[in-house]
């Protein structure tokens, strides 16, 4: 069975802004000469310099920043580019097309893409090998590459070729070969037999490779530093969920991702925010407890006056019949009254002395949208826990 992949606009365009970065560059590779013994002569193939100045580059980032509505970049934050993907929006198949648009617009063609685990990079490896058909359609070559891993003493061989060709050159790797103090990790800045006693990262930095971090925010510390010994021509970074941007350039969130029908629906719990009674409280029906052997409890969510560090604090509160919230909340004043007069767990509610009635999800007093965002993240949690108990229980 073939697969067919359909081109989508938004994966073009996420391809192009990488490409649009460095509108002005000129097109063509980097031969050089390393060695000549006889006549044998060793050479390498190595990406292009950067043939266009900062200002040029930031303009041209500002540009895209502009038109995605994005915060517009005073200065470059070094050659790294964010690009933010929702899940689910094909990512890998885009830095696979900026390879070969990256090659064709300026004849780059060394490439690394780094990855968090072992389990993404085989996930990698196969996407490289389902698209490589399609991706020859529309470009007419395909790409060679390579997972690096020093146990594989094939694939150290093809460490050796990865400078020595002008085809369009992968290295698939997880940040672990090099990042970590493990035996397997300091083999990258070790001289190898395997390599004609030359270091993996002597042979991979020659030519002088673009690296595609596939999320970058799960990336140690360590690893991070040390991206910069592999002397990259600039770095892109892929993610739904970046701890940090740099320059970004391109931006398909959550919402734009829904709203163009790409990912399904996000059910989120919905908060139905009340009247208030004019006492400006603040009290959320959390839920209803029910037991065998006693009568129902509920928790709620209301202010408690926190003396010890002299400040207000929003905290939950299992409640019974009869308690007040006016003694538990440290006599604030706005809950005078909120004496439980019924907890009905038949129909979900919460009923004061004062008149006031609450149903599970509602809230009711000085509720700003903060509130609200936060009551339903913690229930969208709470609901997904729920499901995969009663799924996998």
């Amino acid at each position: 069975m073939r697969l067919k992949f359909k081109q989508q606009q938004y994966q073009a365009d996420a391809t192009n802004a990488v490409v649009r970065v460095f509108a002005g560059q000129s097109k063509g590779h980097r031969k050089e000469t390393i060695s000549r013994v006889g006549l044998f002569v060793g050479e390498i193939f190595s990406n292009k310099k950067i043939g266009i100045d900062e200002p040029r580059i930031l303009k041209n980032v500002q540009e895209l920043q502009k038109e995605q509505g994005i915060a517009i970049a005073k200065k470059l934050e070094g050659l790294n580019f964010t690009v933010e993907m929702e899940t689910g929006t094909g990512k890998t198949y885009v830095y696979t097309k900026a390879m070969f648009e990256l090659n064709k617009e300026y004849g780059w063609n060394k490439f690394i893409i780094m990855v968090p685990s072992i389990a993404i990079r085989e996930g990698v490896r196969k996407s490289l090998e389902i698209t490589a058909e399609h991706f020859q359609e529309l470009y007419g070559k395909k790409i060679r590459f390579f997972i690096y891993d020093t146990k594989n003493k094939s694939n150290l061989v093809n460490i050796k070729s990865f400078a020595n060709t002008s085809n369009i050159e992968v290295i698939i790797m997880n940040y672990q070969a090099f990042g970590t103090k493990t035996k397997e990790s300091r083999k990258m800045y070790q001289k190898l037999d395997e390599l004609q006693s030359e270091k993996p990262i002597d042979i991979i930095k020659r030519a002088r490779p673009i690296l595609i971090i596939d999320e970058p925010q799960r990336f140690g510390d360590a690893a991070e530093t040390r991206l910069s010994e592999f002397d990259p021509l600039f770095i892109t970074r892929y993610s739904a969920t970046h701890k940090k941007d740099f320059n970004k350039i391109y931006r398909l969130d959550a919402i734009d991702a829904y709203n163009q029908k790409l990912v399904k629906k996000i059910k989120v719990k919905g908060i139905e925010v009340r009247g208030n009674t004019g006492t400006n409280s603040y009290l959320f029906l959390d839920r209803i407890h029910v037991s065998d052997n006693a009568y129902p409890t509920a928790t709620v969510q209301m202010e408690l006056e926190m003396k010890q560090v002299g400040g207000i604090k929003k905290v939950l509160k299992r409640i019974k019949e009869g308690d007040d919230l006016f003694s538990i909340s440290g006599e604030m004043v706005q809950y005078k009254g909120f004496i439980v007069r019924e907890i009905n767990a038949h129909t979900n509610t919460v009923s004061f002395v004062n008149g006031v009635s609450l149903s599970v999800g509602q809230v009711v007093g000085d509720v700003d949208e903060m509130h609200v965002r936060t009551i339903q993240i913690r229930e969208a949690i709470a609901s997904h826990l729920e499901k995969e108990r009663v799924f996998y229980r």
